[in-house]
């Protein structure tokens, strides 16, 4: 992994990350907020990003390239999409990585460090920050779930079509 320094809250680094979707409706200030606490992460075909059971405060963007999430030698999905989240469910439930995610050939994330907090200069502008964070996660979970009900209820369709062959 090559990683940068702290971001700086410049004009120039906001604007780039206007480009991800999630962050468009982001007042600017909170933007170069979560620019102080990120670094750029780039990583090479199949080097691991987060590993399953660990406890890192980071959650990340991905920028460009690919990844794939694993839980227990089950690639879980992949995802290629420019601004797509993960690694959020750790930051939300305090639990330790409940999967792992590797890069699928080169890949840029943006990396935030939930607990560089210290880098505000109030805990209201600490917690403020967090709020926000929390809504985008939110719409993201909320989309993952509408889409695992989908592929659940396909699931269960194949099955009970299966079940019938069977008998």
């Amino acid at each position: 992994m090559i990683e940068s320094k702290y971001l700086k809250d410049t004009i120039h680094n906001i604007q780039k990350l206007f480009a991800i979707p999630s962050l468009k409706k982001i007042e600017t200030k909170n933007l170069g907020k979560m620019l102080r606490l990120s670094k750029i992460r780039e990583y090479e075909d199949k080097e691991i990003i987060i590993r399953e059971g660990d406890t890192d405060p980071w959650f990340y963007f991905l920028l460009s390239g690919r990844i794939r999430i694993v839980k227990n030698s089950v690639t879980i999905c992949t995802i290629s999409k420019m601004g797509e989240i993960f690694g959020e469910m750790r930051i939300l439930d305090k639990l330790s990585r409940s999967a792992s995610v590797y890069a699928e050939g080169e890949t840029i994330c943006l990396a935030v460090n939930t607990a560089a907090t210290d880098r505000f200069s109030s805990d209201d502008e600490a917690a403020n920050f967090l709020l926000l964070l929390y809504k985008v996660f939110a719409e993201y979970i909320s989309i993952r779930l509408r889409l695992s009900n989908e592929e659940l209820i396909e699931t269960k369709k194949q099955l009970k079509i299966l079940t019938k062959k069977i008998k």
